[in-house]
């Protein structure tokens, strides 16, 4: 049982690191040439936050706690502690701002696109997108660090 848990939370951590970089590339080379175009690259976006980053997500976080109530020795680890806190503000952060921000987007491009509304709106709308994937996939790093390095993090 621990080693599947491990198993599934290591796949699904890849799939989340992979799921931010993906994101980060489709914003970095998005088409901009029309609104259209955009839209479309927005809908990619918010297709890899429903399909992607969000199971990834829950999968890492389910298994993490599961593998700390299976595995008793995890419970007296300080680090295991800061990890399942880590991951349960990383999956508060990655619903709030990217998977929102995401679907905002891919909502707004489509209405800029149809002519429904200014394309200045859309600037508003993206203006903290990098920070808020750059917070989470440092959160996403420090959580993958803490599980390899696993630290004593002892009281002096």
């Amino acid at each position: 049982m621990r080693k599947t848990l491990k198993f599934l939370h290591t796949l699904a951590s890849c799939g989340l690191i992979g799921a931010l970089l993906g994101y980060s590339i489709v914003l970095v080379f998005t088409p901009q040439a029309t609104a259209r175009s955009y839209a479309d690259a927005r809908q990619t976006i918010s297709a890899l936050c429903d399909y992607l980053l969000l199971p990834s997500l829950a999968i890492a976080l389910v298994t993490g706690l599961l593998a700390m109530a299976v595995h008793r020795p995890f419970l007296d680890k300080r680090w295991a502690w800061l990890k399942a806190f880590l991951g349960l503000s990383l999956f508060e952060a990655t619903l709030a701002t990217i998977q929102s921000k995401a679907a905002a987007a891919a909502a707004l491009s489509a209405k800029v696109a149809a002519g429904e509304v200014a394309p200045g709106a859309l600037e508003a709308s993206l203006a903290s997108e990098w920070w808020a994937l750059a917070t989470v996939m440092v959160l996403s790093l420090a959580q993958i660090a803490l599980g390899i390095w696993r630290p004593r993090l002892a009281k002096r």
